[in-house]
């Protein structure tokens, strides 16, 4: 099986994916029933953003109801609040960070040394950098904040990591080692990775960036709204859904399943064996070792009518994260009269919410308030000093004094602007 023959020779990288994050706990989820050698045996698991978080339950062994209430519970806060992200209670670095502080075990930072990869981009340069090493379980904490951090999204001031400012990881480096042979890649959008959704469109253009590689179609369009913008529960429970099924298509092309599950869901008869092999005489391409099985079907969650004959832990899960309140009060207020008076009563709520919930923000802020401060400053005072050089060297750089013995140039001649070289950084991976 190539690569997959030595212990420790691969590694999983899973994308940021924001509240489609449920794709990579329902993909994870099928390779730790299905395949959870590939797990075990990951040499090292990168992530960004959510990707990163998911990474993090992987290495701390968090389960699967674990994962799905805390991801699920949070769309679900959202879907109370009247304006949705735009409602002034909406601050989700706080909430990622609260859980992290009340989940994380105590030698957390030394389960994900060296085993954990998180993808930082450093602002305001945007190099990309990979955190492999964490001293202490804050540490951790914060590194994982970093790579959640939307700039505006989220706030107007980075967070900070061993003294300097970094944001969303997938900003420079959504899928870290995508393009290594022996690395497993997980993106929820659609496009050309080991597992993602297979896309109905007939557009062929894809667009290859923050290296990663996304298919051009309203598809993505959509799926990529939502993951700023989160849908209605069961949407996420569905994406979820369609994550273990994708990871399941992914493990049968590679033959890494003992029997053709996706074709006994469509209610298809597999390809008759040639050799005793149910896979033997299908057309097969080697991508760094692994047979791959173009004829196993793409099952969508609305092929699958019981869910939980296929995986009873994950539907099970699923199914407690989208359980509402079931009391009368709230189901008042989430039927159709309870929210046009919710909308009725903003003119009167939201000032009281928006001072509320600004004023605890605020008395948060407050022991950051000095570092953040003198960061605002040297920002500024580079901003300033950038603009001042490029504003001199514009005025200031065609006039030049003549040198001995070398006619001085005409008024009337033009004169070439001296070149000037601009060293770029290079973004490290």
């Amino acid at each position: 099986m190539g690569f997959l023959e030595e212990e420790g020779s691969w590694n999983l990288s899973f994308s940021g994916a924001g509240y489609l994050g449920a794709y990579h706990v329902g993909a994870t989820e099928c390779l730790r029933q299905r395949a959870p050698r590939l797990l075990q045996g990951a040499r090292r698991i990168y992530g960004s953003s959510s990707g990163a978080l998911n990474a993090v339950t992987i290495v701390c062994g968090k389960s699967v109801d674990f994962c799905c209430s805390h991801l699920l519970g949070m769309v679900g806060q959202v879907e109370r609040l009247s304006l949705s992200i735009l409602h002034p209670a909406y601050a989700p670095i706080e909430h990622i960070k609260r859980q992290l502080q009340d989940t994380l075990p105590s030698d957390a930072h030394v389960l994900a040394s060296q085993r954990l990869g998180i993808s930082l981009t450093r602002w305001p340069d945007g190099r990309n950098f990979l955190v492999t090493d964490f001293a202490t379980r804050d540490e951790l904490i914060q590194a994982l904040v970093c790579t959640s951090y939307i700039p505006f999204y989220c706030g107007l001031i980075p967070p900070e990591f061993r003294g300097e400012r970094y944001i969303d990881g997938s900003l420079s480096n959504n899928l870290p080692f995508a393009d290594c042979p022996s690395t497993i890649t997980v993106l929820p959008l659609h496009g050309t990775v080991d597992i993602c959704p297979q896309s109905t469109s007939p557009n062929l253009h894809e667009l290859n960036a923050f290296n990663s590689s996304f298919q051009i179609s309203t598809e993505n369009f959509f799926l990529g709204f939502m993951c700023l913008i989160p849908p209605r529960l069961e949407v996420v429970a569905d994406n979820c859904r369609q994550g273990y099924l994708d990871a399941l298509r992914f493990l049968e092309r590679r033959g890494l399943t003992k029997e053709p599950v996706l074709w006994t869901l469509v209610s298809k008869e597999p390809p008759a064996p040639a050799d005793g092999n149910w896979d033997a005489g299908c057309d097969q391409r080697w991508k760094g070792g692994l047979s791959l099985n173009w004829k196993v079907p793409h099952v969508q969650v609305k092929d699958v009518p019981n869910f939980e004959q296929l995986s009873p832990e994950l539907e099970a899960a699923l199914k407690k994260a989208c359980t509402r309140d079931p009391s009368r009060w709230a189901r008042f207020w989430r039927s159709g009269p309870g929210q046009v008076l919710t909308y009725l009563l903003l003119p009167c709520t939201l000032p009281l919410e928006y001072i509320y919930f600004r004023s605890r923000r605020l008395v948060m802020w407050l022991p950051d308030v000095p570092a953040d401060l003198w960061w605002m400053q040297g920002l500024l005072r580079n901003v300033a000093l950038e603009v001042f050089s490029r504003t001199k060297a514009q005025l200031l750089g065609p006039i030049s004094p003549p040198a001995t013995g070398v006619p001085e140039t005409s008024p009337l001649q033009p004169q070439r602007a001296p070149h000037r070289e601009e060293l770029r950084p290079t973004h490290q991976a």
